[in-house]
């Protein structure tokens, strides 16, 4: 038997994936993509410089209420992390309304942290505010 294509598979999964990439390419994006790439490689400073100094950090059932409350704890202890286990983007869609911005993220993580086998799901809400000409994280909401 001789496998039939079909043209309609090829476009639904290509427009499936775009619609799993929505706004990538914003201004918003690229400060939550520096975000991302900052706390995997450690980059205290330029994570720090991303958040609002009154930004709201919701995870596992805390919060915390200030970048600098981040910055002096759960912020090194997250880069230890993110420095271990890999990270894969699944979908990533940025809508932004005149001087706000909400960036929806989902990626799948895997590897070893100390001697723990990781595999699981993330799920990441940033709301972005325009302050003097420059985008800024005002709240993250972290679930898996």
């Amino acid at each position: 038997m001789v496998p039939t294509a079909y043209a309609h598979d090829d476009a639904k999964k290509a427009q499936t994936k775009s619609s799993m990439f929505i706004g990538v390419d914003t201004m918003a994006a690229k400060v939550v993509q520096r975000f991302h790439q900052a706390l995997k490689s450690g980059d205290k400073v330029t994570a720090r410089q991303l958040l609002a100094d009154d930004v709201q950090i919701f995870e596992g059932g805390g919060v915390e209420r200030s970048a600098d409350e981040y910055a002096s704890h759960h912020m090194l202890s997250d880069m230890k992390y993110l420095a271990a286990v890999n990270s894969k983007t699944l979908e990533h869609n940025v809508k932004v309304m005149g001087n706000t911005a909400v960036s929806m993220f989902r990626s799948q993580t895997t590897g070893m942290f100390k001697g723990k086998e990781r595999n699981y799901q993330s799920m990441e809400t940033l709301v972005l505010e325009k302050q003097q000409g420059e985008w800024k994280i005002i709240r993250i909401h972290w679930s898996n």
